[in-house]
């Protein structure tokens, strides 16, 4: 892409993240603290909370539907939704009516749920020390020995179809498109080219392509950051909301790139410097 159109991209995006920040920032003004919450064992839950059950029927599925990544393991990772949320020393639990377990969450906030049959019946939340509400939840799903900076297709497929039977995403306003009242299972959501399930890259981005074989094809822009026109009303209801210019959708639904596709990412920051 010539230097001059990859700086007025650049320039269109950073417009686009500023006002997304204001909208942030003044939702802030008006917001409670958000900082640590003190967790109880009890059976009033806030609706955020997620289900222990539901999120046992995402693992359930993983196993069910390995082959879509059948050298891949599964895990569950929590990531900022709000800019004010402090990240560091997340501590989770499984949290039922008599009972109470942790559960070990690594430095980069991912997690393994354990299978507890009492907690299953007595239909526990997974709950964080943080509001609930100021992260989002994601299944983590990655074919070892990738070569550095891309994903597989099969990964996400099943990424896709594990976060949504686990009730992860937690989008709150009843105007989202991209998990309206006819897109709510699994089997709709990742199958369909209305489903847009989000994924977060590590890092800012300016491109995603997809590759197999001799095949390759940049994703267009409206596959990045929330489809690029998220109205300003929508933010703070999005996931995406702190994340967004790490956001990006893949055709999931499109059996012609096989599960072996690879991802490719380029970021903001490999971009070269402009010339004078």
């Amino acid at each position: 892409m010539p230097c001059r159109s990859r700086l007025r991209l650049c320039s269109f995006f950073l417009a686009f993240a500023a006002t997304a920040t204001a909208v942030t920032a003044k939702a802030q003004e008006t917001s409670p603290d958000t900082s640590v919450a003190t967790v109880k064992v009890t059976t009033t839950r806030d609706p955020v909370d997620k289900s222990y059950r539901k999120m046992i029927k995402g693992m359930e599925r993983f196993e069910r539907e390995h082959a879509y990544a059948p050298a891949a393991s599964l895990r569950f990772q929590l990531l900022p939704r709000t800019p004010d949320v402090n990240m560091a020393g997340i501590t989770l639990r499984l949290a039922g009516d008599t009972l109470s377990v942790k559960v070990p969450v690594e430095p980069d906030n991912s997690f393994v749920l354990p299978r507890n049959e009492q907690l299953l019946r007595e239909d526990a939340a997974v709950l964080a020390n943080r509001k609930t509400s100021s992260m989002t939840w994601r299944a983590t799903i990655v074919t070892p020995g990738l070569p550095p900076g891309t994903r597989r297709l099969g990964d996400m497929r099943l990424e896709c179809r594990v976060g949504v039977e686990a009730g992860l995403v937690s989008n709150s306003s009843p105007l989202f498109g991209w998990l309206s009242n006819a897109l709510t299972s699994a089997d709709d959501v990742c199958t369909s080219p209305n489903g847009n399930y989000l994924f977060f890259a590590e890092r800012p981005l300016f491109a995603v392509r997809l590759r197999a074989g001799a095949r390759s094809e940049t994703l267009p822009f409206h596959f990045l950051y929330a489809g690029g026109g998220l109205p300003r009303a929508e933010l703070p209801f999005c996931d995406c909301q702190v994340l967004l210019d790490r956001t990006y959708y893949v055709p999931l639904w499109d059996k012609a790139w096989p599960d072996d596709t690879l991802v490719e990412f380029e970021y903001m920051n490999d971009l070269p410097e402009a010339q004078p």
